[in-house]
């Protein structure tokens, strides 16, 4: 934690405040130099005992501790000749190359070093030097342990003890070459948090018209500001996906960090927990214990659904350990005046959207329904009250649903004589049941993106059962609902036009009982399919100019709010589109 420190303040608060670890290529490589060292733990022998012999020995994986510095530390390898003992270091990059051509090791490898010099004195062993091993280049770096690493080790320490008790994080690098290859940089977001700093309020509508603006161009900001190409430093998508289990009746078990989904105790497929991110549950479905055991410890979440698609809960890891933002959020969740600025941004984005999803997918966008949304937005913006925005949202999403019909644009073929037979028509929206095929898969759309961002919010460290513009109710996520406004229309809705436009829905994937509507197991499938097809959509992000998929999109925006809270950032930029 020491080396992360002086590293970078901020990946230090990250990992060892709030618990967070992510694998990249450097940190698998890293694992995979670290495991000739750690296949053995070694006993060191006192000191009294070490200087009795002259013989060279090596002691490998030595874990060793200092009261009086309060510092413990695993030693890769220990190199003595029975008088001096000198830690070697395992790393997998190279030596950093001093201006007259000569290697040394980097400064955050040096701090880690002389505090396994200093845990060895402490313990009354001599250690004069130590050595980096840097297995890139296969080459042995040899530093001095003197007094100036020493001091500046100590002061180290001193500091990062400081902020691991604070509450405050550091701020993020500013165009940092250290930021591309950091593990953390999707959680971090050094880059997309200066530049959301530097941004006006997203409430006003000149920052929703610089959403309009193309995103690679230089355009004005504010004053002083100035738009400029954005590194994209998190990955455009996830390798990981998702696992649905639909079927009622399926039994999961685990051997070996591998799902085993069986059906009447025939294995049906097998899952490895390294290609998923979720496991979502359908019905009647069971886990063994050792199946849920092995998915918490591998930090994925478990979704349950009823059979109709009603979303139950979660069952998770430990998640993140850091209470600061959660209580930050308690904290703004009791001042109106900020909840109402919030939740103004937000019924605005989803009213721009919704009108965006008219302007691109109507057969012919109707003019006056565009103009009264545009209308109130504007009126969202300004709204005295969480209740008179409530009623602004309503009405927006009346004008919106009356011509949700021009958006399908397939012919039903269905015989209308037969009056059992499903069609893909749209008067109103309707929900508790849903009565008919399109609000089914409306409501199955709106369950799933409320699961995924509860999800997003318990993985950055929110409590997604405290909003601020939704109110908390029994059975809810009020955060989830608050952040997912904006998507329903971007990617719940267009989820669902996709999948009747382009006939992956068909009318015999529905089933009615009494006046409810619901989908067939395979109508889910399929419509899962879809809606994955969705969040793995690439977008341009209107703030920060890369493509990245949507699923990517809901992460970041719920980490910017998490800037917000912890007044990082003044603002919270809503995503729309053009």
């Amino acid at each position: 934690m020491v080396n992360e420190y002086v590293y970078c303040p901020r990946l230090f608060y990250y990992e060892h405040v709030e618990g967070i670890f992510v694998h990249n290529l450097e940190t698998i490589e890293g694992s995979q130099v670290h495991s000739r060292v750690d296949k053995k733990e070694d006993e060191l022998p006192p000191a009294g005992e070490l200087l009795e012999t002259d013989r060279p020995a090596k002691m490998r994986s030595v874990t060793l501790s200092s009261d009086k510095y309060g510092i413990i530390a695993k030693l890769d390898l220990l190199e003595t000749d029975g008088s001096t003992v000198t830690p070697v270091d395992y790393k997998r990059g190279e030596p950093c190359k001093a201006d007259d051509g000569s290697l040394d090791a980097w400064p955050a490898d040096r701090a880690q070093l002389a505090v396994q010099a200093l845990i060895l004195r402490d313990n009354g062993y001599v250690c004069e030097e130590a050595i980096v091993y840097y297995a890139k280049t296969k080459q042995r770096v040899r530093l001095t342990i003197d007094e100036k690493l020493v001091a500046e080790t100590l002061a180290a320490i001193d500091a990062s003890r400081k902020l691991a008790s604070g509450s405050v994080i550091p701020p993020p690098l500013e165009d940092s070459p250290k930021c591309p290859r950091c593990s953390l940089v999707g959680v971090c977001l050094p880059d997309e948090t200066r530049r959301a700093t530097s941004c006006r309020s997203p409430i006003s509508s000149s920052q929703l018209t610089l959403f309009e603006l193309d995103a690679t161009k230089t355009a004005d900001l504010g004053e002083g500001s100035t738009r400029e190409e954005l590194r994209r430093l998190v990955p455009s998508r996830d390798d990981l996906r998702p696992l649905y289990l639909n079927q009622p009746g399926l039994y999961v078990g685990c051997s070996s960090k591998v799902l085993q989904v069986k059906d009447k105790k025939k294995v049906i497929q097998q899952v490895r927990l390294g290609e998923i991110c979720q496991v979502n549950l359908f019905g009647s479905i069971q886990l063994t214990t050792q199946a849920i055991q092995a998915i918490c410890q591998a930090e994925i979440p478990i979704a349950y659904f009823s059979m109709g698609g009603w979303f139950y809960g979660v069952t998770q890891g430990l998640g993140v350990k850091n209470i600061y933002l959660r209580r930050e959020q308690f904290r703004w969740a009791d001042i109106p005046s900020f909840c109402l600025r919030l939740a103004r941004a937000l019924v605005a984005g989803k009213i721009k959207n919704q009108r965006t999803m008219l302007q691109r997918n109507h057969v012919e966008p109707p003019k006056v329904a565009l103009a009264h949304m545009k209308c109130m937005q504007e009126d969202a913006e300004k709204a005295s009250s969480l209740e008179s925005l409530l009623g602004i949202e309503g009405n927006a999403a009346r004008v919106y649903f009356q011509n949700f019909q021009g958006m399908i644009k397939i012919d039903d073929e269905t015989d209308a004589e037969d009056a059992k037979a499903f069609r893909f028509h749209f008067e109103t929206r309707n929900r508790r049941p849903p009565r008919d095929p399109i609000n089914a898969l409306l409501s199955l759309a709106y369950s799933m993106l409320a699961k995924d961002l509860t999800i997003i919010c318990h993985t950055v460290g929110f409590d997604p059962y405290l909003g601020f513009y939704h109110q908390p109710r029994y059975g809810r996520a009020p955060l989830a609902l608050d952040l997912m406004e904006p998507f329903r229309a971007l990617i719940a809705d267009s989820a669902v036009l996709s999948a009747i436009n382009t006939r992956m829905i068909q009318p015999n994937h529905f089933i009615r009982a009494g006046n409810a509507v619901a989908l067939t197991p395979d109508g889910r499938k399929a419509f899962f399919r879809a809606y994955e097809q969705r969040m793995d959509t690439l977008v341009t992000h209107p703030l920060f100019g890369y493509r990245v998929n949507y699923r990517r999109i809901l992460e970041i925006q719920c980490r910017l709010l998490a800037r917000v809270l912890t007044g990082e950032i003044n603002n919270y930029p809503v995503f729309v589109t053009r």
